[in-house]
């Protein structure tokens, strides 16, 4: 549908807008039957967009975080839709916010219209603000959206540092080794060749991988890439996604700090949306959806189905054995005293700490592993080298 631009009057000044209409007609029509004194309507021109990439989550935080201060400052809904759009730095978020504006202006409910931008704003946000609009609290779940997504960065972000570094070692390990195996091993290689005698097993296995990696050197560097493609289409199924999600909470150093970013991301969840007025079920749907691990998904699945049979939350979170005892423990005293929401809160808020202590703890772990690593694959290949020398240096 096209897009016209208008321009109107308010008590803060001349103010642009968009709207969708099928003709120029058409949108002057529409502004009359919403009572707005507008000064110029005309075509918006068309843009040629051929890269551009969706809002980041910093984006949508700082909407969230300039809309709630709006709307706690009494500004109409579309107001406050029409200025975010014209101060947004991102084009294509812009677009977003006027067609939301504009599903608004025509009769949608706020929640409604962002429900036409899944990829934008997931079904935890827009439950959330329906349940803000239904409440006539739209400004305090506002802000709750904003905390709890800068949580939620914060929180991610923790755990990319943590990979920042041991993917640094391994490159550079990967790099010395494949340097060594192409410029350095077969210089030996000749030499050792032209003496014409045989070669300890450890200098045998280096130039063979030597010879591999120079010869088959797109099947070695191919490889990785064919490993990744194989996890991605086993994570596409059903059961392939169970299976890695529990070899990888089970794994013995990533693990535990797996598990505690999942508790955090559940609890956290849970907390904003029940203190938000959604209903617990409606809650656990959600977060059971919006949690990135399969077996926490299908732990909690488990337990709306117990629920709806008339249990409480603790006890078939316990049965489900995927949770620590000290959160379930936890969430059962704050069932009895009424304060789930924010029994929840103080979870997350612990499980933060545990993941900063974890995080650190690993980083200090995987440091000396990797230089370990590193100088046995080192020092193997240069012992290699050497002991035909020696060998050598014995018969003379």
């Amino acid at each position: 549908m096209p897009v016209f631009k208008y321009t109107y009057e308010t008590k803060m000044g001349s103010q642009t807008a968009e709207l969708e209409a099928d003709s120029l007609e058409a949108a002057k029509t529409i502004l009359s039957r919403q009572h707005i004194k507008f000064k110029s309507v005309k075509a918006k021109p068309k843009e040629v967009v051929l890269f551009e990439s969706g809002p980041t989550q910093k984006d949508v935080v700082i909407f969230t975080r300039q809309f709630a201060t709006m709307i706690g400052a009494g500004l109409p809904l579309v107001q406050c839709l029409t200025i975010l759009a014209n101060s947004s730095d991102h084009k294509g978020f812009a677009r977003t916010i006027n067609d939301i504006r504009s599903k608004v202006e025509s009769g949608e409910t706020f929640a409604d219209s962002l429900r036409r931008h899944p990829q934008i704003f997931d079904e935890l946000y827009t439950n959330m603000i329906e349940a803000g609009e239904i409440g006539g609290i739209l400004d305090k779940i506002l802000i709750r959206l904003a905390d709890y997504m800068e949580k939620a960065m914060a929180l991610k972000g923790k755990v990319k540092a943590a990979m920042v570094y041991p993917a640094i070692i391994v490159s550079v390990a990967f790099t010395v080794i494949v340097f060594l195996l192409v410029f350095v091993i077969p210089m030996f290689g000749e030499m050792f060749s032209s003496a014409g005698k045989a070669l300890p097993w450890p200098t045998a296995v280096v130039i063979g991988a030597s010879d591999i990696v120079i010869n088959y050197w797109y099947i070695v560097f191919l490889m990785p890439v064919g490993i990744i493609m194989l996890i991605s289409y086993i994570r596409k199924t059903e059961q392939g996604h169970i299976l890695t999600d529990r070899m990888l909470i089970r794994a013995p150093v990533f693990g535990p700090l797996i598990q505690k970013v999942a508790v955090a991301k559940f609890t956290r969840t849970m907390g904003t949306l029940i203190s938000s007025g959604v209903p617990i079920i409606d809650g656990l749907n959600i977060t059971a959806r919006t949690s990135g691990q399969k077996v926490i998904e299908l732990a909690v699945l488990d337990v709306i189905d117990d629920i709806k049979q008339g249990k409480g939350l603790s006890d078939p979170l316990r049965q489900q054995g995927v949770f620590p005892t000290m959160v379930v423990s936890m969430i059962e005293v704050g069932e009895q005293t009424g304060a789930l929401d924010d029994m929840m809160n103080k979870i997350a808020d612990f499980y933060d700490q545990e993941v900063d202590t974890a995080v650190d703890g690993l980083t200090s772990m995987l440091e000396p592993m990797l230089m370990v690593f590193l100088g046995v694959v080192v020092g193997f290949v240069v012992v290699a080298m050497y002991m035909p020398i020696f060998s050598m240096g014995d018969v003379m």
